[in-house]
């Protein structure tokens, strides 16, 4: 069963939706977006998504507090090690809020995560997330910067689909 989060931090509970597993491509390629659209790392620095260009690249909007989001990681972890030497670049984007935040480090060593984690930008988050706020939220962008799959929510399948969707853009790339 799909499931994701509400974009606000629980009272007592995660507020879960259940739902037939979404994709979509509305975005318009990384080119037609502002070029300084990126995240900001723990230590402040701030790395553009342009920057990533020449990799596929998979984002992956979360929550500390979202089970759903919570339930996505080792499946992440496993394909950053697996394709990461493919020149594959996970990164997980942190939109809970400025409370959770403060969260991220200790998230962070719980779930053992070696990918790139950070908060982003204003625009970024609304040019990925206007549409439907739910989390998480897994885009894989092509070499181009245009998206390939967006997946929102998850369960079971959603790990096969974005492996499947990976294994595809990295077989195109040849």
């Amino acid at each position: 069963m799909l499931s994701a989060c509400k974009r606000t931090p629980p009272a007592t509970e995660t507020p879960v939706v259940s739902r037939v597993p979404q994709t979509s491509y509305p975005m318009p390629p990384l080119k037609a977006a502002n070029s300084e659209l990126g995240w900001t790392v723990a230590n402040t620095q701030h790395v553009r998504l342009l920057d990533s260009k020449d990799k596929l690249v998979v984002l992956d909007f979360y929550a500390t507090w979202c089970e759903p989001c919570r339930a996505s990681i080792p499946h992440l972890i496993d394909l950053h090690r697996r394709y990461g030497p493919k020149g594959v670049e996970v990164v997980g984007l942190n939109v809970g809020g400025p409370e959770d935040y403060e969260k991220v480090p200790t998230f962070a060593r719980e779930f053992h995560i070696p990918y790139q984690l950070g908060i982003p930008d204003p625009e970024l988050e609304n040019l990925y997330l206007s549409d439907d706020p739910s989390i998480p939220q897994t885009f894989l962008l092509d070499h181009n910067g245009v998206i390939v799959k967006r997946f929102i929510g998850y369960d079971e399948s959603l790990p096969i689909e974005l492996e499947t969707a990976i294994q595809s853009s990295l077989a195109d790339t040849k």
